[in-house]
C-alpha cells in the first residue's frame, strides 16, 4: 500500500519578502519530495499565499519529483471561476476537489470548514503567518489543537523543523 504524506498550506492575504519565503519553501518541498514515498499537496485559491504556494509547488515538482506527488486544489464549494474555466484549472492542478462539508455550510463559514477538512487530512501544515488574526491564523490555531506538525515560513528555524 502506498504511504501518502499530506501537506496543507495556509497564509495571509499579502506576503512581504516573497523571495526569502520561496527559498525556504522550495527547500522544504525538495526534502519532502525526496524523503516521502508519495506527497499530496493541498491548496486553496483564496489569497496571495495560495498562489505563491501553488507556483512554488509546481516548480519543486518540475525540478525534483519523479511521479510521487499530487497538487490538489480544494475548493470550499463550486465557484463561478472554476465552473467557467474548469479546463484550465484541471490543467494547472493534478486534481480539483470540492469539499463536501464546506459546500453544505453557511457561506461565511465555508472557507474555515474547508480549511478544517484539509488540516484533518494533513500530516504537516505549512503556513506563512505573522499575526494572530485572520483566516490563516484561525486555521493554524485549529491545526495546533489537532496536534499537527506546523512549519511557519516566517520563523527563522522553519527549515530546521522539518528535520
Amino acid at each position: 500500500m502506498l504511504d501518502v504524506f499530506t501537506v496543507s498550506f495556509f497564509g495571509h492575504r499579502e506576503l512581504p519578502n516573497m523571495f526569502a519565503l520561496e527559498n525556504k519553501l522550495m527547500f522544504i518541498l525538495r526534502d519532502l519530495i525526496n524523503s516521502k514515498e508519495y506527497v499530496e499537496f493541498l491548496v486553496g485559491r483564496d489569497v496571495d499565499f495560495d498562489q505563491f504556494a501553488s507556483s512554488t509547488i509546481k516548480a519543486a515538482v518540475r525540478d525534483y519529483a519523479y511521479g510521487n506527488t499530487s497538487h490538489i486544489l480544494v475548493l470550499p464549494y463550486e465557484r463561478a471561476d472554476y465552473r467557467d474555466n474548469r479546463e484550465s484549472f484541471e490543467q494547472y492542478y493534478n486534481e480539483v476537489q470540492i469539499c463536501y462539508e464546506s459546500s453544505q455550510a453557511y457561506p461565511k463559514a465555508a472557507i474555515f470548514e474547508r480549511n478544517k477538512q484539509m488540516i484533518d487530512r494533513s500530516d504537516l501544515v505549512i503556513c506563512a503567518i505573522e499575526r494572530k488574526s485572520g483566516g490563516a491564523a484561525k486555521a493554524v490555531k485549529y491545526a495546533e489543537q489537532q496536534g499537527k506538525k506546523i512549519i511557519n515560513l516566517f520563523e527563522n528555524d522553519a527549515v530546521d523543523k522539518l528535520l
